[in-house]
């Protein structure tokens, strides 16, 4: 569950594990001043009482006896305290006693409960405490008592009103950093994807900029390095390939001058079909190796249009074939952008390779999905390939026993080069077993 909710982008899992120990930083932050706020109050309130009760005891206490309803009654109080004279203390026995934090500062004046105190003439206090109030009970010297009554405002640890504006402009300017920090730092990773993606389909890709953080210029470096290994190596082979092709020309060439020369008709023409044989398996190892696909300039192209243009060809090469046995499915128009006659080379494999071992060929096509992806599907009804076999056929030379034989003309390379060809495009193609029988061919391009 975990792993579904985390985002799949490393900026984005970034920002969010960043976000979450900021949450966790304001939270305690936060906590902390709702705490010191909760005492302040707590001591500013116990002064106000401290002062007003005191001053209230004063006035009544040096105020003659007939006028201190009058005196008590013109003090100036704040809202929720009330002062009154009576014959009994309002604070019974059995009250819950005020909370030491309220009266802290009450003690040094009076004492809570009856004990008497000399400061500057004796007192007794009672106090006791309800739910949201505080009453506190003081007896004057000539007898009477003063009874306070105080309504105890609760704690108002987020009284201020552009608290929670400040909070979330504070969260959003930290979330903005953070997003633009993220993506500034995982902007290099994004681009060594893009660049291996790049190598893959083109091993003469433009290399990486060596610049940034000492990490990433040291990435950028050790890439841009092994890129110039893998085109060192593709050169090399390609030269040591065409050498070889080369110089098999020569003795092919003098085998079929040769060849001519013999007597024998029917001798003749197997050994000039095994010269064929030999020259085509040189010129298409040499296709294979160069991988000249890559070479090709990427142009605006009609893929249906292509795609009939194979067909036709093919049909136009075994006109023995019944006219339904090749046929095209698919949109009478789709523009893509790809290398033309590379293209056209991988589809005629693939049609080649059904109507080879299938004798049949139809080219489905279909209109790119909302992901940015076109399938095409080559189908023959040939006898199929052994599940085991559908991935090993993409290897060069490789053929089957059954039906992939010398007989049918095949070198084994028609597969791998449709292949290198589809991936230089930024696609595939795999083979899957027909239920009704034969091959289907999955092509997927870019749209």
């Amino acid at each position: 569950m975990i792993r579904r909710l985390l985002p799949r982008s490393l900026a984005g899992r970034t920002a969010f594990f960043l976000t979450l120990a900021l949450m966790a930083v304001q939270a305690a932050g936060l906590t902390i001043h709702a705490l010191d706020r909760v005492d302040l109050q707590r001591f500013a309130l116990s002064r106000e009482i401290t002062a007003r009760a005191g001053g209230a005891w004063r006035a009544a206490m040096l105020s003659p006896p007939m006028l201190r309803e009058a005196v008590l009654s013109d003090l100036d109080l704040p809202v929720g305290l009330q002062v009154e004279l009576s014959a009994m203390p309002a604070v019974r026995l059995g009250m819950p006693r005020p909370s030491a934090a309220s009266l802290e500062l009450f003690q040094p004046q009076f004492i809570i409960g009856a004990a008497r105190v000399t400061r500057p003439v004796d007192v007794k206090v009672a106090g006791g405490s309800r739910p949201g109030s505080l009453l506190l009970s003081l007896q004057l010297p000539d007898g009477p008592w003063l009874n306070l009554r105080m309504a105890v405002p609760p704690p108002r640890p987020w009284h201020s009103q552009t608290f929670l504006v400040a909070f979330f402009l504070m969260t959003g300017a930290a979330l903005a950093l953070i997003l633009i920090a993220t993506r500034r730092l995982t902007r290099p990773v994004s681009a060594l994807a893009r660049a291996a993606e790049a190598l893959g389909r083109d091993v003469n890709a433009p290399p990486l900029p060596e610049e940034g953080p000492l990490e990433v210029a040291t990435a950028a470096r050790a890439f841009n390095t092994m890129a110039e290994r893998i085109r060192r190596f593709v050169s090399d082979r390609t030269q040591m390939l065409a050498a070889m092709g080369h110089d098999l020309r020569t003795p092919i060439t003098r085998l079929r001058l040769r060849a001519e020369f013999l007597e024998d008709d029917e001798q003749r023409r197997k050994m000039l079909a095994d010269l064929d044989e030999m020259e085509s398996m040189v010129n298409e190892t040499l296709a294979f190796a160069r991988d000249e696909a890559t070479a090709e300039p990427s142009v605006p192209l009609d893929l249906a249009a292509l795609c009939r243009t194979v067909l036709d060809e093919a049909a136009d090469a075994r006109p023995e074939l019944p006219p339904e046995a090749i046929r095209y499915e698919g949109p009478e128009r789709l523009r893509i952008r790809g290398r033309p006659i590379a293209l056209k080379r991988a589809l005629a494999n693939l049609v080649g390779n059904a109507l080879n071992y299938g004798a049949t060929a139809c080219i489905r096509l279909e209109a790119p999905s909302e992901t940015g992806t076109l399938h095409l599907r080559v189908e023959d009804e040939g006898p199929g390939i052994p599940p085991e076999s559908l991935e090993a056929v993409f290897q060069p030379f490789r053929r089957l026993e059954v039906s992939r034989n010398r007989e049918t003309g095949g070198t084994g390379l028609g597969l791998p080069i449709a292949r290198n060809i589809l991936r230089a495009h930024g696609g595939d193609v795999v083979l899957s077993n027909r239920a009704t029988g034969g091959i289907t061919a999955l092509v997927t391009l870019p749209a």
